[in-house]
């Protein structure tokens, strides 16, 4: 019997430019925009962890190598506090420190632009011939059962790449990777065909595509392959659902999970506030106080 493949890592690309948000973003990536009192790479970390994953590689432009730094204990800043008395905030920074206890962090350059396959594709030596979890930085899932974990308990029957998708409401869809699938289960499906951003009268499903997977060695291969020539009509650009698409036509099998929670969507500032708002009104610290504030602006 072949053995099974375990998932203990999780690629996370973040070489974005941030365009939406600037001119924020000039100085602040834009994964570390607040939701509450938490930036939102640390919502996906979490996930990640609870999730049972040990090894963040993170992707990301050559202007972001501070990154780790967030991640790190602060010796200084903890002997301030003591010094200071500061109980409640020193037990506030040892419980942010235990987040990250036992996962292994590390990054790889993209040097440049050049679609989202092409920044997975960097982070292959790190990876080696293992599966691997991917989440990018715009998609937070709200849910007592992590998303990324929904994947891997897919991906234990079926050893198959696992792409996150959720339901939408027709008008939305032109937006998003749209999914044609065969439903196996209540939420698994194999996925037949992958349209992107289609005129509604062009969309196979109401399924999108989340920004989150599992990922096989094979998959890399794929999109070794599109690197060697990359997409002329796209600048060379590497795109993950159109390797996606190559791997369908070749009979390869594609399975798509429909993620159970509240998807909180980050790429744009509209998104970004819609979902600071989610997570704030449901926040028991502040949830009563903010609704009597929203209820009184005129």
């Amino acid at each position: 019997m072949e053995k099974q493949l375990e998932v203990g890592k999780i690629i996370i690309p973040i070489a974005g430019l941030g365009t939406r948000f600037l001119p924020l973003s000039r100085v602040i990536s834009k994964e570390f925009l607040p939701l509450v009192d938490k930036p939102v790479i640390q919502y996906i970390i979490e996930e990640a962890k609870n999730s049972g994953l040990k090894e963040v590689v993170f992707v990301i432009n050559p202007g972001r190598k501070n990154i780790l730094d967030y991640f790190k204990k602060d010796a200084e800043l903890e002997k301030t506090l003591i010094k200071r008395k500061k109980d409640k905030i020193l037990k506030e920074l040892h419980a942010f420190e235990e987040v990250f206890e036992g996962i292994k962090f590390s990054c790889v350059v993209q040097k440049e632009p050049l679609g989202d396959g092409h920044a997975i594709l960097q982070a292959a030596k790190l990876v080696g011939a293992e599966p691997v979890a991917v989440s990018f930085g715009d998609d937070i899932i709200d849910s007592n059962y992590p998303a990324i974990g929904q994947l891997i308990d897919i991906f234990k029957t079926c050893q198959a790449p696992v792409v996150a998708l959720k339901q939408l409401p027709m008008d939305k869809i032109p937006a998003y990777g749209v999914v044609a699938v065969e439903k196996i289960a209540n939420n698994l499906f194999k996925i037949k065909k992958i349209v992107e951003k289609p005129e509604l009268s062009q969309a196979p499903s109401n399924l999108v595509i989340v920004g989150k997977y599992i990922l096989t060695p094979e998959v890399f291969q794929y999109l070794k392959k599109a690197g060697v020539k990359g997409n002329p009509a796209r600048n060379g650009e590497i795109v993950l659902a159109e390797v996606f698409e190559k791997m369908l036509s070749e009979g390869k099998i594609i399975y798509g999970c429909e993620i159970k929670g509240e998807w909180l969507e980050c790429g744009d500032k509209l998104k970004w506030l819609k979902s600071f708002f989610y997570l704030a009104l449901k926040d028991p610290r502040f949830k009563d106080e903010l609704k009597q504030y929203l209820k009184s602006i005129k």
